[in-house]
This record gives structure tokens, sequence and C-alpha cells, in this order.
């Protein structure tokens, strides 16, 4: 597909560039990070920063405004922002009255998020979060929490933005805003597949006359794949399992969202509102208000969904409050449309892409290093050399990583995997002559934590930085050492995750692995790292059996047997990598 860009790897950094200079009179972007920042916010109120993964374009940084949010943490494409990212935003615009985080619901974002309201408040900043999760197709009501956010997050964040603006404090903002979250149901339909910025296959596959029933916002599978149905069959079908999921009654009042997804024609999007109208019409439920244009989209997917927010005094209270962005306004513009002269200019410096940038897989990479003969210990060298070795190794598997988890998932792990590698790589690169061996697999887990986004750049960071933080100086690895670290890291994963084995994630994995190197230690570095690659490989192919508790492909319950899980995928590549490297 030809895609209007220049190289992939300066997609969201080019667009967040030409975005903050086209509304420069609106915006100015975090001098550090991703971050899209309202230039004359109120003063003394709560905070409201939203966020995740660009390439839903005009959400989030479209709904950044007078009344709406103050900030807009960005991720990659797809990928949550990193917790660097959303603590440095919102520090950005917290005003001594706490911050609200409003996001979706999805694994990597609820990770990082945590992560970053975690740092706010060691720094004695209150926070709270309100996630949405409005799609009711990708999980039944006893199990809410588990439903992702879609195009439903236009109505949170609009009534989220009125709350802090009217000022009220980070309590009563807050649950208005789950109030709003909790009144707002949807369901999506995919007509045609999305694909990522310099992957080189679409996030999935659709039949010439097949649509997915149920498709998430970033290309997820949906819970039912079925032919081509007329307009007004699918508005019906989608309105009745939404209205099936509330207490929606004759004489309520409703606002309607019809959402494209990126695709999709105003023209195609009027025709499904005019069914919804005669059904909410034959129902008695009124209609307060109804738009129709592409807010939540995921690249050019094809598709809809469609969105009732039901509204009662209180909240229609806070709905009708003037807003404005580029994107997005309700009510009286006045002053907050109007032109802001301002006669300061900032320029902004951002890191560019540096001429080693994997693009594509390349050959795996050459094991090069001064010892001859199998390694039994690891000095701090190389542990380092180690790592290198291994993110240009993962970094090689981009492809292949993006391919495993485009299946069953969104096809950005190997993108974030590729980017975080090459960060490590790039710290590990300026730590030659460190002598502390754990320094340099924390210093390699912060790095991979800190700009990998998603739910992958706090698991593999953790990877390393877990098993390594606040351990006692030490100049030598031994293997009980390693099995030991290893084993710190783990439990610090299945802490934050709370994913077990059997649950289709890199813990499936990472446990065969970890308890084959504690088994094998006895027999040295090399029989134990071929011990631990075996398992971790033997779990990779486990995971084929298993449905998904975790992650987008666990709405596709038992659709996602038979596909392996690409973090656990990982996970097998970064044991190999050792055994390859500690072998010679």
């Amino acid at each position: 597909m030809k895609k209007i860009i220049n190289h992939a790897d300066n997609v969201v950094k080019e667009m967040l560039e030409g975005y903050i200079s086209a509304y420069s009179r609106y915006y100015r972007k975090h001098p550090d990070v991703n971050g899209v920042l309202l230039r004359q916010k109120r003063r003394g109120k709560v905070a409201l920063v939203i966020g995740g993964g660009s390439g839903h374009e005009p959400m989030f940084s479209g709904f950044v405004g007078k009344g709406l949010a103050d900030a807009a943490a960005c991720g990659n494409v797809f990928a949550s922002p990193d917790p660097n990212t959303i603590y440095e935003t919102a520090k950005a615009v917290e005003d001594g009255q706490g911050v609200l985080f409003v996001y979706g619901c999805y694994a990597g974002d609820n990770l990082n998020f945590d992560m970053g309201e975690e740092m706010l408040r060691d720094e004695g900043i209150e926070t709270a979060h309100v996630r949405v999760r409005d799609d009711v197709a990708s999980a039944p009501p006893d199990r809410v929490e588990d439903r992702r956010g879609i195009a439903g997050d236009v109505f949170v964040v609009k009534t989220a933005g009125a709350a802090c603006d009217a000022g009220l404090s980070l309590e009563e903002a807050t649950r208005i805003t789950k109030k709003a979250r909790d009144n707002t149901k949807s369901i999506g339909v995919a007509t045609a597949p999305a694909q990522l910025p310099g992957v080189e296959k679409p996030i999935f596959e659709l039949g010439e006359n097949e649509i997915e029933y149920g498709m998430g916002l970033h290309g997820e599978r949906g819970v039912l794949r079925t032919k081509w149905q007329p307009a007004d069959v699918l508005a019906e079908k989608m309105y009745g399992q939404i209205k099936e999921d509330t207490a929606l009654k004759a004489g309520d009042e409703v606002c309607v969202l019809v959402n494209g997804l990126g695709a999709t024609t105003i023209t195609e999007l009027a025709i499904v509102y005019r069914k919804v109208k005669e059904l909410l019409d034959k129902d008695k439920i009124r209609v307060y208000d109804a738009d129709l244009n592409n807010y939540c989209t995921s690249q050019e997917m094809g598709g809809f969904s469609i969105t009732l927010f039901q509204l009662d005094e209180e909240l229609k209270q806070y709905y009708d409050m003037p807003c404005y962005s580029p994107y997005y306004a309700k009510g009286e513009l006045t002053e907050s449309s109007r032109e802001i002269k301002e006669e300061c200019e900032e320029k902004y410096q951002e890191e560019t892409c540096s001429a080693d940038s994997v693009s594509q897989d390349t050959e795996e990479p050459c094991v090069s290093r001064e010892k001859k003969g199998p390694l039994t210990e690891l000095t701090a060298e190389d542990a380092r050399e180690m790592l290198i070795y291994i993110a240009d190794k993962v970094r090689a598997k981009k492809s292949y990583l993006t391919e495993i988890d485009s299946a069953i998932g969104d096809g950005d792990h190997g993108i974030g995997m590729a980017g975080g590698m090459k960060k490590a790589k790039e710290r590990l690169q300026q730590m030659k002559g460190e002598q502390n061996v754990y320094a340099v697999f924390e210093a390699a887990g912060k790095a991979m934590l800190m700009s990998m986004g998603g739910a992958s750049g706090v698991i593999f960071g953790s990877l390393y930085l877990a098993g390594a933080k606040d351990m006692e100086e030490k100049g030598v690895l031994t293997p009980e050492d390693l099995a030991k670290m290893e084993r710190k890291s783990l439990a610090a994963i299945q802490e934050r995750g709370k994913a077990e084995v059997g649950d289709k994630t890199m813990v499936d994995a990472l446990t065969p692995a970890v308890e084959a190197l504690e088994a094998n230690c006895d027999k040295g570095l090399l029989e134990m790292l071929r011990a631990a690659e075996e398992a971790a490989g033997q779990g990779v192919e486990d995971t084929k059996k298993y449905v998904a508790k975790f992650g987008r492909a666990k709405s596709l319950m038992e659709r996602a047997i038979g596909y392996q899980d690409a973090g656990a995928a990982s996970v097998w590549l970064i044991f190999q990598g050792m055994r390859e490297y500690v072998e010679g």
C-alpha cells in the first residue's frame, strides 16, 4: 500500500511536527517527549491528560482544546505511550490540583499509564484515572472491566474536559467522568483492513464479500466474521446489541455518534445514522445530539462504529458546556475559536532517526568478542556485548514478529521490539568500561521501558530491569546469579501483568525458561542456556493451544487457538541470543 510518508520510523515524529506547526496558535509540543500541550489552559484546575497510540487521528491529539483535554501523550502507531512520555506530559500541565487521566482500556495503556501515575505520585502529585471501556463486543457485562475503548472516547473526554474546566475537585471530576464512561456503549464493524506504516501486509485480511463484526480500534479481530450485509441490516443488529447491554427505555435521551474508521465516507455514515434514528424513534428514545464523523480512526480501515451516550440531567450539564479544538467543537465558540495571537515562537528539537535504523529483516548478527570458546560466566563487558548482540538479533526479526502479531493482534509487536532494542543498544554503547554487571542489565531495561510504549515496553523492559534493580554491585555473573536474576524478573512481570502459564503471553515462554535455568545452573552457563532456549521454544509452541486471557487477542476467545503469541516468540529469541553469544 502506498502511504504518504518519508520513513516508517519517523511517522509519529513528523506527524506531530506538522500538526503542531499547523495549529501552533492552540498547541505547543513538549520539548522532550511526544506530548501535545494546550497553550492557554485554565489555571488552578484539575489537569486532564488523555493519550494512547498514534494512528487514530484526530484522537488523541485532536481532542486537546478549550473545554477538552489539557494535553495528550502520544505513543507510536497503535502502541501506548511509554511511562516517561505520560509522566512528562502530565507534569507539564499539572497546576497543583492533581491530574485526571482518560484513556482506552488496553493492556499496554493500563500498564504504562499506571507507571506514569506512580512516578507522579512519588513526587506528591495526586492522580486518578478513568479507563474507557465502551466496546460491548469485546467482553460480556460480567467482565466489563475487560472491555476495550473505541469511539466512546469522544463522549468521555468531552465530559471529563467540562468537569475539569468547571473547577471540580479531582475526586468529583473523576466521579462524573466514570459516570459518563459507564453510560457510553459502542460496537464496530470492519469492511477493509488497515496497514501500519512500514509494514508490508495489512494487519488482517478480509475476503471480497466478508466483514468483521465487533472489530476493535487497532484492527483486533471481532467476535464474528460474516458475509457482507446492507447498511440497514448491520445498523439494526448493532443497535440491538448495544440496547441489550443498556437499561435504555422509552423517554430516555441519548447522544449518538456514528464514527468512521478512516476510509468510510460521511455518505455511508449518514446512511447508517438514518437507520439508527429510525430505531430510536420506534423505541421512543430521544436523540439529544448526533454526530457523524471520523474521530477515532484506524489508519485507512474501512468500517464504522455506533456509540450511544445515555444522558441524565447531570451529564447533560457537562455535555452542553462549550468546547473547541480544530477537530471537535460544541456550544458557543466565541473566545475559544478565536485565533490567539502570540508573539513568541518556540523551536523544538527531537532526536532524528539514526542511520542504523532497521526497517526490514536483516541477516542474523555475527557474534564478535575477544574471548574464545564458550563462556563460563559473564563479566560486565560480556553482558554488555551480549545484550547488544541480542538487540541486533531481535531488530533483525522485526518483520517476523510483526507477522506473528498481525495474526491475532494489531501487528505492532515487531516494530515496538525493534524500537526498544535500538534504544537499549544505544544506551549500552555508552557503557563501555562499566564494572557492575547488574548496572548493564538495568540500563538496557530502562532504555526499553522508557521508549517502547505498549504492554511490551513495561514487560520486556522489566525482563532486564526488574531482576537487576537494587542488586548489590557485582563484577561477574555466575550461572546461579543469572538464574536468580531471571526468577526475580519473572516474579515482577507476573506481579505487574497478572499473567500465568496458559494465558497466551510471553510468560508461557519465560516461565519454563526460568525453570530450566534453575534446574541446569550446575551444568555450566552454556548448558543452562541451551536448556532455557529449548524450554522457551516449547513454550512458544504451547501458546498455539491456548485461548488468550490478555492483550488484544483476548476478545477472539477460541478463534485465537492455532496461533502463537508474539511476546513468547520474543522471549525465545532473547534466550537464543544469550546461548549463541555464550557459545561464541
